[in-house]
């Protein structure tokens, strides 16, 4: 809507504004003790989403109870879905063998490996991961943590210090930005893939820097974007800096055979000084891993916090990483099969008219709507017509950036991508045709005209 030529920024502080005349005291709970630890801004702005959905009938997108494997479909409060939600790329999480392995591991080592490696011990499921992300990227050797996102906040947030500087790509994930922000080191963020502008950052910088640690993503979660590699590398090594690919979204999904970013880009992978990934998306189990130099991974392993003090990756869920890993090499169909989903997605989606930004069609697939309460009522719709995809708003992405964001897998037919776009197509029509007024839907919110469950 335009409201009196008011800019996306404005009217969101409208909205705002108005919506919280009268509810301050509602949204600052009175009583909770534990107020004082609360972003009370932040705090307020969760209860703006949740009235804003029930004046607009709504139902909350947000943390659905799955009662099943979450793969190319899903049951949701006993009715199926297509399903654009999780991250399955490979559809190896409720492959057979996949749980078999993890069940023979608890029957062997039990459920937990009650401390951390280093007091504990190790058992061999633990090397034989490590040893075989290593292989993938042609690296000495690699340690793996117990969480994605812990892993680049204790490992980028112990390697750099006062007087270094991290320089990294404006999309990158939380985890990066609160690794850097924990190092104490000066962090800048670069604009988004401009390899120019990290050139003239670096010029800039490195010179008054000890070290410079350059992070990137192999494949954006937000927009299914890649980096240019060896672009990147050259300007890294220019400037006497290393760098860190975060392979989240990258590993079983671009390349040939799935090795991630460096193969889709033809990079020796040893050029690259630290690749990190996590196990939850394509191998289908939970934590995070760094690949590089001998003296790089012994060096965290004795003394990353995030290892040291934290319990080892629990033997069930490693060895179910381990037999992902092992078959998304072994059944490069998979692969294959994820990334003909994603074009014909793509190509689909951009024939119906939707927008979908800077996607290579790889696995990962946004839609761009540019409101985030049209985002969320195109998510509604789908939901009533079985299509279970989570929509982005703002904050967490610009207002004219809110967008619904599909993830592809493996296990999709044609014949699902097809009707999910049709779908898609569909509901963006009708929501666009009955137009919602910001001013009446902030009006109501002021009035306390909603449901308040």
């Amino acid at each position: 809507m335009n409201l009196f030529g008011m800019s996306e920024a404005t009217k969101v502080q409208l909205l705002r504004r108005l919506a919280s005349q009268g509810h301050a005291k509602e949204a600052r709970a009175p009583g909770d003790k534990m107020l004082p630890l609360i972003d009370a801004t932040r705090y307020e702005e969760i209860g703006l989403i949740k009235r804003t959905g029930s004046v607009l009938g709504i139902a909350n997108p947000y943390f659905k109870v799955h009662e099943g494997i979450a793969g190319a479909t899903t049951m949701i409060d006993g009715r199926r879905y297509l399903n654009f939600a999780s991250y399955n790329y490979c559809g190896l999480n409720g492959d057979p063998r996949v749980s078999l392995a993890a069940k023979e591991a608890i029957d062997r080592y039990g459920v937990s490996t009650s401390a951390s490696r280093l007091v504990a011990g190790e058992r061999p499921l633990h090397r034989e991961l490590e040893q075989e992300i290593a292989q993938v990227y042609e690296a000495e050797d690699c340690i793996t943590m117990v969480s994605g996102h812990a892993t680049n906040v204790t490992v980028i947030g112990h390697l750099l210090g006062e007087g270094d500087v991290v320089l990294h790509d404006a999309l990158a994930h939380n985890s990066v930005v609160q690794g850097a922000i924990l190092s104490g080191a000066r962090r800048i963020a670069f604009p988004h893939n401009d390899i120019d502008a990290l050139n003239r950052l670096l010029t800039q910088t490195r010179p008054r820097a000890k070290r410079a640690l350059v992070v990137v993503e192999g494949h954006y979660s937000m927009d299914g974007d890649v980096p240019d590699l060896a672009k990147l590398l050259e300007v890294v090594r220019r400037h006497n800096a290393h760098l860190m690919v975060d392979e989240a979204h990258s590993l079983g999904v671009l390349g040939r055979t799935g090795r991630g970013v460096f193969e889709h880009c033809g990079v020796a992978p040893r050029e690259v000084d630290l690749w990190m990934g996590t196990l939850s998306k394509t191998l289908s189990s939970c934590g995070g891993y760094i690949a590089g130099s001998t003296a790089l991974i012994d060096y965290l392993r004795f003394t990353a916090p995030g290892f040291v003090y934290s319990v080892g990756m629990p033997s069930p869920i490693t060895a179910a990483a381990l037999t992902a890993l092992r078959l998304m090499r072994a059944e490069p169909e998979r692969v294959a099969t994820l990334q003909a989903n994603a074009a014909l997605f793509l190509a689909e989606a951009r024939a119906a008219g939707l927008d979908t930004g800077a996607s290579i069609g790889a696995a990962i697939v946004p839609v761009i709507l540019g409101s985030s309460i049209r985002a969320v009522r195109v998510a509604d719709l789908l939901s009533q017509r079985g299509v279970n995809v989570q929509p982005v708003i703002y904050p967490a992405v610009p207002e004219r950036a809110a967008r619904l964001r599909y993830f592809i897998s493996s296990l999709h037919t044609p014949e699902q991508i097809r009707e999910a776009v049709r779908l898609t197509a569909d509901a963006v029509q009708q929501v666009e045709a009955a137009k919602i007024s910001l001013v009446d839907v902030a009006l109501a919110l002021r009035a306390g005209s909603y449901d308040a469950d």
